[in-house]
């Protein structure tokens, strides 16, 4: 479960409980939201390989996402995505094509949205075709306007009262006065973590994180992303991609150093005297720059296609570590990228 909750204080019951990753700033939700796009169309390629005979489950488990206040949080994420957009990046936020992807395919792929709104209105989801996907539509102290709105095939529109917790239940073209229930927070929080278990299943790669938060990842591409604004767009001629004089003193020695034709000398051993290599990581796990990569890993891809991608290309990884100004990335995120 995500629930994403700009307001931060909808669902207190909720807060650190095992399986629910509770969002609160906006940053957070804009990346949420992406990393659930992503998770959508890794599942769309699961059920396309697997056959139809294939158990549901197969594409992962059941994924509940609740937004909260969402008239404020499309507002919010749009203003968000206008502050963070780099020089031809595209204009509509991400995230929010990240949730109308999911509004409109997700049920299938068994991730399920519920919504929350002071007033549902198309320009607030960001069109009337968003509320379309909603099969069931729950309104309590409603004005006849909203009604119209949200309900225009239940013609005449049922009487709105003033019962605590009586709301309208619309389903199927049909309204049913229903009395929710109340709990205290405390009685939800007991609710939610009492009874039997459900079986742990895998988990998809893009949602492993600390409970309770958004993920690791996601926090590191933020903080990336503000370092990349404040770096200069062009380097010098003379400097290569690693940011350093092709000439100079001290030139050749570093150049040297990087073949490993110079170390420093560990303390007892004579020059000469075999050094024992540092075990090499694998190498989908190396970090690199794009020329790097292009040269040794995606031969098949020039280097400026890579920072054309980088720049253009929202699918495009993040970087995981720097060296000097060049911004490395995962070898086996690049090829999957590719792929």
């Amino acid at each position: 479960m995500f629930v994403l909750d700009t307001k931060r204080i909808s669902h207190p019951w909720a807060h650190g409980i095992d399986g629910v990753t509770y969002c609160r700033d906006i940053a957070d939700i804009h990346d949420q939201l992406i990393e659930l796009g992503q998770i959508g169309r890794l599942r769309t390629r699961i059920a396309d390989e697997v056959g139809i005979d294939a158990d549901p489950k197969t594409i992962g488990p059941r994924v509940l996402i609740l937004l909260e206040e969402i008239n404020a949080i499309m507002k919010q994420l749009a203003r968000y995505w206008e502050k963070i957009r780099e020089s031809g990046g595209p204009k509509a936020s991400p995230a929010l094509d990240a949730l109308n992807e999911i509004l409109y395919m997700g049920r299938q792929l068994r991730m399920h949205v519920l919504l929350v709104a002071q007033s549902a209105t198309a320009r607030a989801l960001g069109g009337p075709e968003v509320r379309e996907p909603f099969a069931t539509r729950i309104l309590a102290r409603y004005s006849v306007n909203a009604w119209r709105m949200l309900a225009p095939e239940v013609h005449p529109a049922p009487k709105s009262t003033k019962h605590h917790g009586r709301a309208q239940v619309v389903i199927g073209g049909s309204a049913r006065e229903t009395q929710v229930l109340f709990c205290t927070e405390t009685e939800a929080r007991e609710l939610a973590t009492t009874g039997k278990k459900a079986a742990d299943g895998p988990k998809p790669a893009a949602l492993a994180g600390r409970p309770g938060t958004a993920t690791e990842a996601a926090r590191a591409r933020r903080a990336t992303r503000r370092r990349a604004r404040t770096l200069p767009r062009r380097r010098p001629e003379h400097l290569g991609d690693h940011g350093r004089a092709r000439s100079g003193p001290g030139f050749g020695r570093r150049r040297r150093l990087r073949r490993g034709g110079l170390g420093p000398q560990a303390p007892g051993r004579r020059p000469g005297d075999a050094t024992p290599a540092a075990p090499a990581p694998a190498v989908d796990d190396q970090a690199v720059g794009l020329r790097e990569a292009h040269e040794h890993h995606l031969t098949g891809v020039t280097v400026a296609a890579l920072r054309y991608a980088r720049a253009n290309d929202r699918t495009f990884p993040g970087s995981v570590d720097k060296r000097g100004a060049e911004l490395l990335y995962r070898v086996g995120d690049l090829k999957k990228w590719v792929r």
